[in-house]
């Protein structure tokens, strides 16, 4: 046991036997495939094609014979043609705008936003939330879940929210201030930026600033900037995982051991698949994660391939919980970059960055292509101290990143050291990379 207080919001649910919650899980998969099935005529006809009947779905092992879905089928079922339920009984909208085409958007039933509060209030619990903290929420609100997410987890615990939503940081920081705010709920970036700013204002973590702990997700982000975040804000930075398909933030969370993050395993089935092939891998093998959501009414996603890359663990955690735990995502099978046939993820170039001294966790990754050979520029911002050295140490540390990212990622990249604050800050989704190879 690692000595920590660990709180458990729904220790009946969070803390099953595995043959409880195999029974709970095939139940409710049983269910979901005949709401999709008599209601969605696009997962009818891929079920038909597949020779599939909702009869022949009994338990958690036959999830292998039904079909994929993708993100493309919102965008090409869009707006309505996924809803299991009938319009009359969705009570709310969110999506997400995305780069190109339609945007994606999911319908909620008055019980999928009480399944999505309750997910959240795990959440929030299991970083150390009661109905005695002040919980600042600084994702934004809108389309988007992650503002609304944190409010309802933290208003079902029947804590203080003060729904910031994102942006205005002097504002940001003066109410933490003086509302005596204990847990943050942002993405990483800003919360990175957030701790930079106090401590360029002279305010010390702890005495000034009373935050204890923090959720943070929406985008990718390693272990380094966790701990870079702890130190900066002086609290526990808790990770969690959820997508706008499946119910928003909340259907994985950190726990305070930080081993990986608990799934909520009532609400959804995780799986994880050899994204060539399709084929389940078993726990401890790294590959694409699959979710199959079988609490939700309004628009359930069966097998839903989300791209991101982690793997599962079934082993016991100090914290009491039984569920399975995902490892933090080290990349997407779509986001990928391939540079002159290796495969490249931001999050391993972050990695280095991020435990380089006399550099600031902003950067980008600009990928280019010249003279038919692919070109990756690594730009990063230095920091005051490192900005006023010589040049021969300057020209040092950017050796070191040179020398660390091929050692790490197996090509070579430019590096380029930028001023301080001269690279975009993030109040929202760090924009992480360019591919000028797409124009």
């Amino acid at each position: 046991m690692s000595g920590k207080k660990h709180l458990i919001y729904n220790p009946e649910k969070e803390c099953m036997s595995r043959d409880e919650m195999h029974a709970w899980q095939s139940a409710k998969l049983a269910e979901t495939v005949r709401r999709e099935y008599e209601n969605v005529p696009m997962y009818r006809a891929r079920m038909d094609a597949k020779g599939v009947k909702p009869e022949d779905i009994r338990t958690v092992e036959d999830l292998k014979y039904l079909p994929f879905m993708e993100k493309t089928d919102l965008r090409d079922y869009y707006p309505f043609d996924l809803l299991a339920s009938p319009r009359s009984e969705i009570v709310r909208i969110h999506g997400s705008s995305g780069t190109t085409g339609k945007p994606i958007v999911s319908g909620y039933t008055r019980n999928d936003v009480d399944v999505w509060s309750e997910m959240m209030a795990r959440t929030l619990t299991a970083a150390g939330c009661t109905k005695d903290d002040v919980v600042q929420v600084a994702y934004g609100f809108g389309l988007f879940t992650g503002g609304f997410g944190a409010y309802q987890g933290a208003d079902k615990i029947g804590a203080m929210v003060v729904p910031m939503s994102s942006g205005n940081t002097q504002r940001q920081i003066m109410m933490m201030q003086d509302l005596g705010a204990t847990m943050l709920c942002c993405t990483p970036s800003y919360a990175t930026y957030l701790g930079e700013t106090i401590r360029e204002m002279g305010l010390a973590p702890g005495k000034d600033i009373k935050l204890k702990a923090g959720c943070f997700g929406a985008e990718p982000w390693s272990e380094a900037m966790r701990v870079r975040i702890e130190e900066l804000l002086g609290i526990d930075a808790c990770d969690i995982y959820g997508l706008t398909e499946l119910g928003g933030p909340g259907v994985a969370f950190n726990c305070l051991e930080k081993d990986g993050m608990h799934i909520n395993e009532d609400h959804v089935i995780a799986e994880i698949i050899d994204p060539a092939t399709g084929e389940q891998l078993p726990y401890g093998e790294k590959g694409e994660l699959v979710f199959t959501s079988i609490t939700k009414t309004g628009m359930p996603m069966l097998r839903y391939r989300t791209h991101d890359i982690c793997s599962l663990t079934d082993k016991p955690c100090a914290c009491g919980r039984s569920t399975i735990r995902m490892s933090r995502i080290t990349g997407r099978t779509d986001d990928m970059l391939i540079i002159r046939g290796v495969n490249v993820f931001p999050s391993q170039i972050e990695t280095v960055l991020v435990k380089t001294q006399g550099v600031a966790p902003h950067y980008m990754l600009v990928v280019d292509r010249v003279n038919n050979s692919d070109t990756l520029e690594v730009q990063v911002e230095m920091t005051e101290e490192m900005f006023s050295d010589t040049v021969g140490q300057i020209e040092n540390v950017r050796r070191y990143i040179t020398e660390q990212i091929k050692s790490v990622v197996g090509i070579s990249a430019k590096v380029t050291l930028n001023a301080p604050k001269s690279m975009p800050r993030s109040e929202g989704k760090a924009k992480r990379i360019i591919d000028n190879r797409k124009l």
